[in-house]
């Protein structure tokens, strides 16, 4: 499945917890880091707990944002990996090597709690220190089963280098930001998994967000992060082909299946080649895998291309 929204949710609001299953995000994260105050880290750790006991298999995916492995990220782990648990968002990583650990120690988590193996996933933010970026393209060069993306962040990767701000004189990200998120885009292509868009942070500026996500998408994005509920409707709709997209897709796999030993055919004016199957591969790919999205009329057979494809929706 290709999550489009993950919605952050602070673990230790009860009231927030709550509105959160019915914003219709396709993952909660309930954050148990930088929401949270220190001195409430126990309490949201207990009541995430109790929140994937009560919805855990209903609804939206439930993910937790745990702290960073050597600042309480183990104990979070040891009291939240329970059934109900979809995937771990781990931050602040100074590349593979950390996730590597994060699934040692999911795999003996899930054998103590009687988890199906590898059942819980990982998302890591893979920008937020000076490190992370110059070792992110390595995530390829591991066997990684439980990744199921890469996302980036730009306020702690600021933090880390002692900058002032992470945006230029138009009100953009800087370059060093941009390289971040580019690097970030590519890693996930070259590993096979989904790159997932940073949030945006002015959540009544709808119009901005929307634009943003567009050219996210545009790119090779297949969701983002929110951070609030009113934000979720303009991901999931930006992060999902349009039926003008997947009407067209199928006539390009039409095309192709009707001239099977052809490497080029023509529609609509135009001559279009094996790149143009793969595209409409992945278009029709990507309308299966999402929530409440499932038909099986896709075909991914011609000259190799599909769910193999690094680009495809995994």
């Amino acid at each position: 499945m290709t999550l489009r929204s993950f919605l952050f949710v602070p673990g230790d609001s009860e009231k927030k917890l709550g509105k959160g299953q019915a914003a219709g995000a396709d993952a909660l994260i309930l954050d148990l880091e930088d929401a949270v105050a220190p001195a409430r880290k126990a309490l949201a750790r207990d009541l995430v707990a109790a929140y994937l006991a009560a919805h855990g298999g209903a609804g939206p995916q439930l993910w937790v944002r745990i702290n960073p492995l050597d600042e309480g990220g183990v104990a979070d782990l040891a009291g939240i990996v329970r059934p109900g648990l979809d995937g771990i968002m781990i931050p602040k990583i100074d590349g593979p090597a950390d996730v590597l650990r994060l699934g040692h120690y999911l795999d003996v988590l899930e054998s103590r709690d009687g988890l199906s193996p590898g059942s819980v996933r990982i998302l890591p933010v893979a920008t937020e220190t000076a490190r992370a970026p110059l070792k992110i393209g390595h995530f390829a060069d591991h066997v990684m089963p439980r990744l199921y993306g890469l996302t980036w962040g730009a306020e702690d990767l600021s933090t880390a280098l002692g900058a002032s701000t992470n945006r230029d004189e138009t009100g953009s990200f800087a370059f060093t930001y941009r390289m971040a998120r580019s690097l970030c885009l590519m890693a996930a292509k070259a590993a096979g998994v989904e790159a997932v868009e940073t949030l945006y942070s002015d959540f009544r500026d709808a119009d901005g967000l929307a634009a943003s996500c567009a050219a996210a998408a545009r790119e090779g994005f297949t969701g983002r992060i929110a951070i609030h509920p009113g934000q979720v409707a303009g991901i999931n709709r930006a992060f999902s082909p349009s039926d003008e997209e997947v009407a067209h897709a199928r006539r390009v796999l039409a095309a192709f299946a009707a001239e099977p030993d052809v490497g080029t055919v023509g529609l609509d004016g135009m001559m279009l080649d094996i790149p143009h199957l793969k595209q409409a591969q992945r278009v029709l790919a990507r309308h299966e895998s999402q929530p409440g999205e499932r038909r099986p009329e896709v075909g991914l057979s011609r000259s190799g291309a599909g769910a193999g494809d690094p680009g495809a929706a995994a």
